[in-house]
């Protein structure tokens, strides 16, 4: 649930995929499937639903650069002692490419930069953020976040447990170094002879960088483009009001414009595959079909928590209900954002969303 939910196979218009590799390498082990000359791909343990990350060796100069690296745990840093003596052939790591600051993606970069004395790379945004985050750890949980989610009605039980579990971000995550090397859209810079330019994207998160080598015909999607599940895109009780969707479908297009249909697109979940444009496009029509079911809910008002069957094919259970909020009121900014809903809270702080009366709609 970390990044999305499992997509509904009878969604309409889902586009059949050529995922074009039989095998892939099993997680944790430190063995490696090379996908194009120099990126080798190597998959990290996370656990839970997604049960793995894919991350990437790029073969720079007499070493390897990293791209993304797993969550901070014993078994991630032990797969990576394993791939450093097996798949990379004990050579050193030159830098870690972050593609954002989720701790699946950065959990470990602070301890490999260190080991090897290289450098981080990030897009600044992602950076900062991320420290910021990590610096919540200990920490009480503030009451702009309970209002928050006493806002999209959470019940008092859901209320304790936001507290019991809030700083937890920073223990997934290794002490970033103090200094890294910013990454910026549009940036072409060399790794090992090739090209990488940067496309970035938000809405996932702050400032999520892709990389695409022109040469080699590959993108290092990160989760702004994943084949099976569709990236989580939440509102935070740091920013209230923001319009995350619109500007992750606004990112998606841009890739689409920018990237060809051709490329490999090796993405953080699932596997490796070929039909970028058109995954984009089901992923943009599947959120613009959930604006249109949600906007019909709404023709009575109703709460965040009282949404859900619009957006998500699943039952959501406690476990589920921060992420799944998240997305809700994603999806509801969005439609304010749009003109088509409005929003107006009561007399206890809870916040109640109807549609706009004389607003058409095509969906």
């Amino acid at each position: 649930m970390r990044d999305g939910l499992e997509e509904d196979a009878t969604e309409p218009r889902r586009p059949k995929l050529v995922y074009p590799f039989e095998t892939a390498p099993e997680q944790g082990t430190g063995e490696a499937v090379e996908v194009a000359p120099g990126v080798l791909w190597l998959r990290q343990p996370l656990g839970g639903s997604l049960q793995f990350i894919n991350v990437w060796a790029l073969a720079d100069g007499e070493g390897w650069a990293i791209v993304d690296t797993g969550v901070q745990t014993k078994e991630t840093s032990q797969a990576w002692r394993a791939a450093f003596a097996g798949a990379l052939g004990g050579k050193p790591i030159t830098r870690v490419i972050c593609t954002h600051l989720h701790p699946d993606h950065v959990g470990l970069a602070g301890w490999i930069v260190r080991k090897f004395e290289c450098r981080l790379w990030m897009t600044r945004l992602e950076y900062f953020q991320c420290r910021m985050l990590v610096a919540d750890t200990g920490r009480e949980a503030p009451e702009d976040g309970v209002r928050f989610f006493k806002a999209a009605g959470w019940d008092e039980d859901a209320i304790e447990n936001y507290r019991a579990r809030f700083g937890g971000f920073g223990k997934a995550v290794y002490a970033l170094p103090d200094s890294y090397r910013r990454l910026s859209d549009g940036e072409d810079f060399d790794i090992g002879g090739r090209i990488w330019r940067v496309v970035t994207g938000q809405g996932h998160s702050p400032d999520h960088a892709c990389l695409w080598c022109p040469e080699l015909d590959v993108l290092i999607s990160g989760d702004q483009v994943l084949p099976r599940i569709s990236s989580n895109v939440s509102v935070f009780p740091t920013e209230p009001e923001a319009d995350p969707l619109s500007d992750w479908l606004t990112s998606l297009a841009k890739v689409k414009a920018i990237v060809p249909d051709s490329v490999l697109v090796l993405p953080a979940h699932n596997d490796p595959f070929h039909g970028l444009h058109a995954r984009i496009d089901h992923l943009i029509g599947g959120h613009e079909r959930g604006l249109g079911r949600l906007e019909k809910k709404l023709a009575e008002p109703k709460r965040a928590v009282d949404v859900f069957g619009a957006l998500f094919a699943r039952p959501i259970g406690p476990d589920l209900l921060g992420m799944a909020t998240g997305e809700a009121l994603a999806h509801l900014n969005c439609l304010i954002g749009r003109g088509r809903v409005r929003r107006d809270a009561d007399a206890e702080g809870v916040c109640w969303y109807g549609a706009i009366d004389g607003v058409e709609t095509d969906v």
